[in-house]
C-alpha cells in the first residue's frame, strides 16, 4: 500500500465534433483574453486545419501566427516566437498541432511571462507562477502533451532535450475535436499513437505510479490497442480516430503525474543526436524497455498484456509477459513502422554515447529498475 501520492486533473478539458471551429465562444466563456497569437508548424497550414479556427474566432481578434515550427521543438524557435507574440501584444496562446507545436507554444509562453531563456527553466517545478493561457488544440492522437505539466524543447547546441516540468506548464485548456486529426497520414498516426501507448505503458509501471494514474493508463492501453490498426489503415474512420484521441489525452494526464521511464530515456538522447520521430523511438524501444523492467515488476506487465488483448488465464507470469511485448512489436509492424534503428539511419558506432546520455537523462529517475551505461546499451543493440 502506498503511504502518499499527488494527483492533478491540471487541464480543462472539452471535446466535441467540430468543436475548434467554435473556438471564439469558448474562449469568450471561459478566459477574459482577447489577443490570440496561433502556435502551428507548416504541416498544419498545409491541411488546411488552421482554417475553422481563424472562421470561428471571433470575438477574439488574432494578433499573430507562428508556424515556423520544427519537428522538435527547438530553444531558438522558441525565443523566436516568444519575440513575435511580445511584439503582436498577444496575452492568449493558441497551439495548433502535435507534440512540437504545443511544447513550443509551452516554451513561449514561459519566455513571454518570465523573460529569459528555456535552459533558465529546466528541471523540476522551477517555473512557481502562473504564465500566459495557453489553448491547446492537438491535431495527432499522440503526445498528451494537451494535458501535461512537462514541456520538451531540443537544446540544438548542447544536441540534447531539455525538460521542463511544472503544474504552471499544463495548457490552460485542451481542445480535443476528431476533425482535427482526420488529415493525419498513416505513418504520423502510427507514430503518434505508439507514442500515447509509450507513455501509458511507461507511466503504469514508473516508481511513480497511483491508482488514479493507474486506472487512466490501462484504459489507455486498450483503447490504442483495439483501435489504432483502424485509424492507421483508414483514416476516415472517425469511431477510431475519435478513441484514439481520448485515449491519448488519458495517457497524458496519467504520464503527467506518473512520469516516464527507460524507453523515453533512450528517445530523448536519440532524439537529441538524429532526426528521429519521437513516437518511432519510443515503439522501437518499448520492447526491450518492457522486458528490462519485467524482471522487477511483473505483475504489472501481466496487467499490461491483459489490456493489450492477450489471454491470461491458466498461464504463467513470463509467457504472458513474452506475449504482451510480442503483442506490441506486433502492433508496431502491422502499422508500418520500423521495429530496428538500422531502419532510421542510426548507425551502429554512436550506440555507446547513446546510452551514457540515456542513463543521466531525467526520464529515467522514475524507472522502476536502475539501468547502468552497460544495461542501455544492451537494448539498444537488441534493437539495432
Amino acid at each position: 500500500m502506498q503511504d502518499f501520492f499527488e494527483f492533478s486533473l491540471g487541464a480543462r478539458v472539452l471535446y466535441q465534433m467540430g468543436l475548434a471551429s467554435e473556438l471564439g465562444q469558448v474562449i469568450s466563456n471561459a478566459l477574459p483574453q482577447r489577443r490570440a497569437f496561433i502556435v502551428a508548424d507548416k504541416g498544419v497550414v498545409q491541411a488546411g486545419l488552421l482554417e475553422p479556427i481563424r472562421a470561428g474566432l471571433a470575438p477574439i481578434e488574432l494578433v499573430g501566427i507562428f508556424d515556423d515550427v520544427p519537428a522538435n521543438s527547438s530553444v531558438a524557435k522558441v525565443a523566436e516566437g516568444a519575440e513575435l507574440a511580445r511584439v503582436a501584444g498577444a496575452d492568449l496562446l493558441i497551439a495548433v498541432g502535435g507534440g512540437s507545436p504545443i511544447d513550443t507554444a509551452k516554451g513561449i509562453r514561459i519566455v513571454l511571462t518570465l523573460g529569459g531563456s528555456i535552459p533558465d527553466y529546466e528541471g523540476y517545478n522551477v517555473i512557481e507562477t502562473p504564465l500566459t493561457p495557453l489553448i491547446a488544440i492537438p491535431t495527432t492522437a499522440g503526445t498528451g502533451s494537451e494535458v501535461t505539466p512537462i514541456a520538451v524543447i531540443l537544446d540544438e547546441e548542447g544536441q540534447r532535450k531539455i525538460s521542463i516540468v511544472s503544474r504552471y506548464v499544463t495548457p490552460t485548456l485542451a481542445i480535443l475535436d476528431p476533425l482535427m486529426t482526420r488529415t493525419l497520414p498513416p505513418r504520423l498516426t502510427a507514430a503518434t499513437g505508439m507514442d500515447a501507448l509509450s507513455h501509458a505503458i511507461e507511466t503504469y509501471v514508473s516508481t511513480e505510479n497511483n491508482p488514479l494514474s493507474d486506472s487512466l493508463a490501462l484504459a489507455a492501453i486498450d483503447m490504442i490497442a483495439t483501435y489504432l490498426r483502424d485509424a492507421v489503415h483508414d483514416g476516415e474512420n472517425m469511431e477510431a480516430r475519435s478513441q484514439l484521441l481520448i485515449a491519448a489525452t488519458m495517457a497524458g494526464i496519467a504520464c503527467g503525474n506518473s512520469l516516464f521511464g527507460v524507453v523515453h530515456a533512450l528517445s530523448h538522447a536519440l532524439g537529441g543526436k538524429f532526426p528521429v520521430h519521437h513516437g518511432t523511438a519510443n515503439a522501437i524501444f518499448l520492447p526491450p524497455g518492457m522486458r528490462f523492467n519485467s524482471e522487477v515488476v511483473p505483475e504489472r506487465y501481466v496487467r499490461i498484456a491483459r489490456a493489450m488483448g492477450v489471454n491470461v488465464g491458466g498461464r504463467s507470469n513470463a509467457e504472458v509477459i513474452a506475449d504482451g511485448i510480442a503483442a506490441v512489436r506486433t502492433l508496431t509492424a502491422d502499422c508500418g513502422l520500423p521495429t530496428t534503428l538500422r531502419e532510421v539511419g542510426v548507425p551502429r558506432e554512436a550506440l555507446p554515447e547513446l546510452a551514457e546520455l540515456a542513463a543521466v537523462e531525467p526520464a529515467i529517475f522514475n524507472n522502476p529498475r536502475p539501468a547502468t551505461p552497460e544495461e542501455l546499451l544492451a537494448m539498444l543493440e537488441e534493437v539495432w
